[in-house]
């Protein structure tokens, strides 16, 4: 089951020097102790007749291994396939991208058929091809290991546990969990804990630019949404999940290395299921920073990661706000907008203590609303037109390719090539994208010569292929 790529007496030696270059894209099942660990765990590395590697924790959980306790590969990046793939290559990842974001505890192979637009019967055999194991069975794994961090790190009730994990039952969840784990979930139980839910972990591979990230985020952050801290970025979420509206504040704090710490508000944690992956991208925790640098060359940031977002509708609204005015602008006509037209949030700490407006309040506004706050006529029209949109959009809902999603985008009134290529860079966390027609980034890839022409602009931005929009930020970043 392991990647051709890497042979097995290969994974051995990444898992003897405990390589965290493979965290999270190398498992290893132990025979002797029917346990399977990331390779940056720190028990015994067992001996290599006793060893059996996976590519991913679905794969070695369908041939009955468990999740180690100590290194909890639930905690472990997970794998990106940014890599130029086929046509069945990139169904697979499209519809693990689907499962990983699924909600629908009745939710079924022909339902992610039906979303990709093939055969059930295509997609269980390209899926198998792809990541090893059935669609039902890579679900199942992500569930009981959303389950598991659940019980762990939070003191929320294992009914509670069960249907943020996307259980249908409390009787499915714990048949399920003993089966795969042969133990009951409450033996995962740790004692105390601070109020209904203490704090979650995720990890991410090392290096990490965390100052240069925050540096991006702070003069971004929305006055009432979000604020940047030392170390920590904290902000306000209204997300749906299985259906219905959740809404809370989060923080989410760099706590040590290859590791950081999110605390939920209380209304946020039946939506955690959502949430985790959205968190991911958000910050960028999957992103493989070895092969980042080499696209980069010298002078790049170690660790450089691609700002995304949590909200869609929020980062494109933002982004027709920023248009042909400075970020420092941008985010004042963003703070007014927040302020005339989102909800307040009871309970929230100082600086996120309001929602950004909902598609549905923005689509209901008119002109002259929206043109009070200082915006322009066109610019108002523009986002009047997004929200009336929004419910339509496959880019809204996470669906179709990048290359759809920004034909999609420019479609609305408003929002031309440039907005649309940012909007898959960050709204899409797309890695190979390079906004058109970029001034900043014309005279940088310019250097000290003429400026360059449309068409060789983008010429040369080819050398950074296939992390384009990595070099984006890297470029603005040093100009």
């Amino acid at each position: 089951m392991l990647s051709e790529n890497l042979p097995p007496d290969a994974a051995y030696a990444a898992l003897q020097a405990h390589d965290a270059r493979f965290d999270g894209r190398l498992f290893v099942g132990v025979t002797s102790t029917g346990i399977y660990c990331r390779p940056v765990c720190r028990v015994r590395c067992p001996k290599r007749e006793n060893c059996r590697f996976f590519s991913t924790a679905a794969q070695a959980e369908a041939e009955r291994f468990r999740p180690c306790m100590k290194c909890r590969p639930e905690l472990a990046p997970r794998a990106l396939p940014w890599t130029t793939m086929d046509a069945s290559r990139t169904l697979a990842a499209q519809a693990a991208a689907w499962l990983d974001a699924c909600d629908d505890a009745e939710a079924s192979v022909e339902d992610l058929a039906r979303h990709l637009g093939i055969t059930s019967r295509h997609l269980r055999r390209i899926f198998q091809t792809e990541h090893g194991v059935s669609p039902l069975q890579y679900l199942q794994t992500r569930r009981l290991l959303l389950a598991k961090a659940l019980l762990t790190d939070s003191t929320l009730p294992v009914q509670e546990v069960a249907y943020a994990a996307g259980f249908a039952s409390l009787r499915r969840f714990n048949a399920a969990f003993i089966e795969h784990y042969r133990l009951q979930p409450t033996a995962l139980r740790r004692e105390g804990g601070n109020g209904p839910a203490s704090r979650l972990r995720l990890s991410y591979r090392q290096p990490y630019d965390v100052a240069g990230v925050l540096a991006f985020l702070a003069p971004r952050a929305v006055a009432g949404v979000e604020t940047v801290e030392e170390g920590a970025v904290m902000r306000s979420l209204a997300l749906t999940h299985a259906g219905q509206r959740h809404a809370g504040w989060l923080r989410v704090r760099f706590e040590r290395a290859g590791e950081i710490g999110i605390e939920l508000s209380p209304g946020l944690w039946p939506a955690v299921g959502s949430l985790l992956p959205l968190l991911r991208r958000w910050l960028d925790l999957d992103a493989e920073p070895d092969a980042i640098a080499r696209a980069l060359g010298e002078g790049g940031v170690p660790g450089q990661r691609l700002p995304g977002c949590l909200d869609r509708f929020e980062l494109t609204v933002r982004a027709v706000l920023g248009q042909q005015v400075t970020v420092a602008a941008a985010r004042t006509l963003a703070g007014r907008f927040v302020e005339r037209f989102g909800e307040a949030l009871a309970d929230a700490p100082q600086g996120c203590q309001r929602l950004f407006p909902t598609p549905e309040r923005i689509a209901a506004a008119t002109r002259d609303d929206i043109g009070s706050l200082g915006i322009i006529g066109r610019r108002a029209d523009s986002l009047i037109a997004l929200a009336q949109a929004w419910p339509t959009l496959a880019f809204a809902r996470r669906e179709g390719s990048a290359e759809a999603a920004a034909e999609e985008l420019t479609q609305i009134p408003g929002i031309g090539p440039w907005t649309a290529g940012y909007m898959l860079m960050r709204g899409w966390s797309w890695p190979d994208a390079f906004p058109p027609g970029d001034v900043v980034l014309r005279k940088a890839l310019s250097g000290a010569g003429p400026l360059l022409s449309p068409k060789a602009y983008l010429e040369a931005a080819e050398r950074y292929r296939p992390f384009r929009s990595y070099a984006v930020l890297h470029l603005w970043r040093h100009s």
